[in-house]
């Protein structure tokens, strides 16, 4: 009888250990049209550790992004990354976003950027290659609000770029 609870044991134990969570990876951006600032603000969640991952893949691997170690050197890499990562054409002319910063809650880095003289919204092209060369099932979340609207697109590998026309 003991043999038969330590085989038992022996078998459900692995069983019981393996994890059967599926990591995925995702990045949501949120995207605002200010008519009055003529401004579209962006803001872009991330996997802190996927991020981190893929800059140290990239550039270094002593990169940390946790704001009690990571150094202005890290911030600088993480900057660059995403503007290389994210493409923006506004009513069909290509913008540069400004970097304002980044803030982390728990296990998301929150990345701050803006798009200055919008005056007017009649289309976005959206570009967002954040993690794809990393990740093959990454999907990074488009959300644009407008003040009359509120719309949505899903990029990933096979389909990184999308367009939302308005008016």
């Amino acid at each position: 009888m003991k043999y038969i609870k330590i085989v038992f044991v022996l078998l459900l134990f692995p069983l019981l250990m393996s994890s059967t969570s599926h990591k995925f990876y995702v990045s949501t951006t949120n995207i605002e049209f200010v008519k009055e600032k003529k401004t579209l603000q962006i803001i872009t969640k991330i996997f802190t550790e996927d991020v981190e991952q893929a800059l140290q893949a990239r550039y270094s691997p002593s990169i940390t992004l946790d704001s009690k170690k990571e150094t202005e050197k890290d911030e600088s890499y993480l900057k660059k990354y995403l503007l290389q990562k994210i493409k923006i054409e506004v009513n069909g002319v290509p913008v540069i976003p400004i970097y304002l910063g980044k803030e982390y809650d728990i296990d998301i880095a929150k990345i701050y950027l803006e798009i200055e003289n919008v005056s007017e919204l009649k289309s976005i092209e959206i570009e967002n290659k954040v993690l794809i060369d990393m990740f093959s099932e990454q999907q990074n979340i488009i959300h644009l609000t407008t003040p009359d609207s509120r719309r949505s697109l899903i990029l990933d590998k096979s389909n990184p770029k999308g367009v939302l026309n308005f008016k």
